[in-house]
């Protein structure tokens, strides 16, 4: 397992899918969301086309056994990024990648149940102190004074609850993507998702499109440009390591989430961010040391499966 090149390659598609958020909120004040997918999946094709024909590997993109296979993912794919994008629409860019880190937890238990991965007591370990983390974030919002005092409006209940939706459809994709590896190339898996979401993104043209700004219209290609690149470099990753170890990772979008709400839209965390984000960041650590000195005791002894630590 290349664990190292797995981890970085996950951070690096966090990075490239915050500044997509990013721009997917901006966007979303004047244009219609099932546009905002059109454009995200469109253009998402341009890379996808350009990298993998530099590559000579167009053909296998193109090539798949496995029709139904994409076409399921592509469908939890259209739902995840509906509901992932109304949820940013609604709420604080922090609080919407907050409730999405319930993904994570819930890809590591389909990976145990679905793929029959190996999941040892200190990969669940890991993600529950994630999901902690995640909680001790949210505090504020379960406080039921905000709510006796009407300050969460109907924008913000809907909001939560596209973002907890937005979180099992991605688990599910997660899921599915690992699936598809088996048997399918990195190309097949990337050029069908994102043909599968144009059309799905097409599908509202009937239910009132706008014409974008120059500006806005930028921001439009701009979001299909990155989520087309951040998807290719996280379909590579799942190629060298497990859904159930890089599912901690996840966690580390947070702290972009934090920085870009910052700068761009002048949101500044409270103390319970911070101390969410040290759980969080502890967690993703503890499975990179725990991995590694696993790999360090398999080299040296060989004696069978090794046991549920």
């Amino acid at each position: 397992m290349h664990l190292f090149k797995a981890v970085s390659l996950k951070l690096i598609s966090l990075l490239l899918f915050a500044f997509m958020s990013v721009l997917v909120r901006t966007a979303g004040d004047t244009v219609p969301i099932g546009q905002v997918v059109f454009f995200r999946s469109a253009f998402a094709i341009v890379p996808v086309v350009l990298i993998y024909t530099w590559r000579g590997e167009m053909r296998a993109a193109m090539r798949t056994s496995r029709p139904l296979g994409h076409l399921g993912r592509g469908t939890l794919g259209i739902a995840g990024m509906f509901s992932n994008f109304s949820a940013l629409f609604r709420l604080p860019l922090v609080e919407a990648t907050a409730i999405s880190f319930l993904s994570p937890l819930i890809t590591v238990a389909l990976s145990a149940l679905l793929l029959k991965e190996r999941v040892r007591i200190y990969r669940w370990s890991a993600v529950l102190a994630g999901f902690v983390g995640v909680m001790v974030m949210l505090v504020p919002h379960f406080e039921p004074a905000r709510y006796v005092a009407g300050a969460a409006t109907t924008a913000s209940v809907i909001g939560a609850i596209c973002a907890l939706i937005s979180a099992f459809c991605n688990a599910g994709t997660v899921i599915q993507t690992r699936r598809l590896t088996f048997t399918e190339s990195t190309p097949s898996i990337v050029f069908y998702f994102s043909l599968t979401c144009t059309i799905g993104g097409l599908l509202t043209l009937p239910f009132g499109w706008v014409m974008p700004s120059p500006p806005v219209l930028i921001a439009l290609m701009s979001i299909g440009l990155l989520g087309g690149l951040s998807h290719i470099v996280l379909t590579e990753s799942y190629r060298f390591a497990s859904a159930s170890v890089l599912a901690p990772f996840d966690y580390t979008a947070m702290l972009w989430a934090f920085l870009l709400g910052w700068f761009v839209f002048s949101e500044l965390p409270d103390m319970y961010v911070y101390i969410g984000s040290v759980i969080v960041a502890g967690a993703g650590l503890f499975v990179i040391w725990r991995e590694r000195k696993l790999g360090v005791e398999h080299d040296k002894f060989d004696e069978g499966p090794p046991v549920v630590t």
